[in-house]
C-alpha cells in the first residue's frame, strides 16, 4: 500500500498543499475553523503520519529536547537512576508534561560522557538539553561547547558557565531542617549525606547543617557526618552505622529522603523506635514520603514544579524569549510528619 502524503490528504480536503502544511504545523492563524476541521478529518480518515525527519530537516528544529542524566555502574554493570530515586522521575514528570503542553517531545538518556551527550545532542538534532546530577569538570567543558541551549538543574558552576539553573537554596533548606531538630531540643545530631567530596548540593546542605549548629554553640566535633551513597541501601547503611557507632545520637538529617527510608528500615530492624528513640528529618518531601511508616518529616522541595520550570525556560530560551533570567532559585519548606519529637529527658 502506498504511503499517505500530504499532497493526498490535502486533494481529499480539498485545499492546498501550504493549507495543510500551515494547519500540521500550527501555522494557521489565518485559516479559517471550517478549513481546519476538513484538514484533520482528512488526516484522520487517510491516517496520515507526518515526516517527522523530513520536517525536521526542512525546519531546522525538531522540537525534541534532551534530558541528560548521569550513567551510574552496580557491580561494573551499567544501571539507572531512575530505577534506584524516584526523584529522578518525579522531576522528568514536570519536564514532559511542560514540554508536550509547548508542543516539543523529550528525549531521556543517562550520559557517561561528554561525547556521548555531544553526540546524542547531534544525531537527533535536539533543540536544546537539561542537565541533571554532577559531571567531572572536563564533561562540562566540553558539553558547554554544544550550540544548543542548556539548562543545568541544581548546578553550583553555573553562573561561571553562563548558562540557566533551575534549583532551591539547598543550605537554607539544610539549616531549617537541623533547626527543626534543635527546637525539639536535640544537641546530639548527626548528618547522613553523600560522599561531600562528589557532591557540590551536598556540601550546601552540610553547610547549612554546620550553621544552624554553630549558632546554637553546639561543637560539630560532636556531630558525627556520615557518608553514604544516595540510595536506600546507603541509608541501610547509615542506620546500621548509627547503631554500631553513634549510640548517643537522637536525632538525624538525612540529605535526601530516599536514604532515609533505608535508616528507618534498619532502626526498625534492630528494635529502635522512630521517632521515640531517633528523630529523623529528610529532604525532598519525595511523594512517598508521606506514606512510609512513620510518615517522613522532611524539607520540601517542589520536584515537579522544578521540572515544569527547566522545561518552560529550555523552551524560552529555544524560542528566543527575551526574558529568560539567568537562574531560579524555587523556595523549601519544613514538612512536619511522624518522624520527629521532642527529645526524651
Amino acid at each position: 500500500m502506498a504511503k499517505v502524503t500530504m499532497r493526498d490528504v490535502a486533494k481529499y480536503a480539498g485545499v492546498s498543499v501550504a493549507t495543510v502544511s500551515n494547519v500540521l504545523n500550527h501555522n494557521d492563524h489565518k485559516t479559517t475553523e471550517a478549513t481546519r476541521n476538513k484538514v484533520f478529518s482528512a488526516v484522520k480518515k487517510l491516517n496520515y503520519r507526518m515526516d517527522m525527519t523530513a520536517r525536521t530537516l526542512s525546519k531546522g528544529k525538531s522540537n525534541l529536547i534532551g534530558i541528560f542524566m548521569p550513567q551510574v555502574y552496580e557491580n561494573n554493570i551499567p544501571g539507572t537512576i531512575l530505577k534506584e530515586n524516584p526523584y529522578y522521575s518525579e522531576i522528568i514528570s514536570g519536564i514532559e508534561y511542560s514540554a508536550r503542553m509547548l508542543g516539543y517531545d523529550i528525549l531521556i538518556a543517562c550520559i557517561g560522557s561528554a561525547e556521548q551527550a555531544i553526540e546524542l545532542t547531534h544525531k537527533r538534532m535536539l533543540d536544546g538539553i537539561a542537565i541533571l546530577g554532577g559531571y567531572e569538570e572536563d564533561f562540562w567543558d566540553k558539553v558547554y561547547t554544544l550550540e544548543v541551549p542548556i539548562v543545568t538543574i541544581d548546578s553550583y558552576d553555573h553562573e561561571r558557565k553562563d548558562v540557566i539553573n533551575v534549583g532551591i537554596d539547598d543550605e537554607f533548606g539544610a539549616y531549617l531542617a537541623t533547626k527543626h531538630l534543635l527546637s525539639l531540643g536535640h544537641t546530639n545530631i548527626a548528618i547522613g549525606t553523600a560522599i561531600l567530596d562528589y557532591s557540590p548540593v551536598n556540601q550546601q546542605r552540610y553547610k547549612g547543617f554546620v550553621s544552624a549548629l554553630t549558632q546554637e554553640g553546639i561543637d560539630i566535633k560532636n556531630c558525627p557526618v556520615i557518608e553514604e551513597e544516595v540510595s536506600i541501601k546507603g541509608g541501610i547503611n547509615i542506620g546500621y552505622r548509627l547503631i554500631k557507632d553513634h549510640k548517643d545520637v537522637t536525632a538525624i538529617f538525612i540529605v535526601a529522603d530516599i536514604m532515609a527510608y533505608g535508616v528507618i528500615k534498619t532502626l526498625h530492624q534492630f528494635g529502635k523506635n522512630v521517632p521515640d528513640d531517633i528523630s529523623i528529618i529528610g529532604f525532598d518531601d519525595l511523594s512517598f514520603s508521606n506514606y512510609t511508616i512513620p510518615a517522613l518529616t522532611t524539607v520540601r522541595q517542589d520536584i515537579y514544579t522544578k521540572g515544569v520550570e527547566t522545561s518552560k525556560l529550555l523552551i524560552g530560551c529555544i524560542e528566543g524569549n527575551a526574558e529568560i533570567p539567568n537562574s531560579l532559585v524555587l523556595p523549601v519548606s519544613v514538612v512536619i510528619r511522624e518522624t520527629t519529637k521532642q527529645r526524651n529527658k
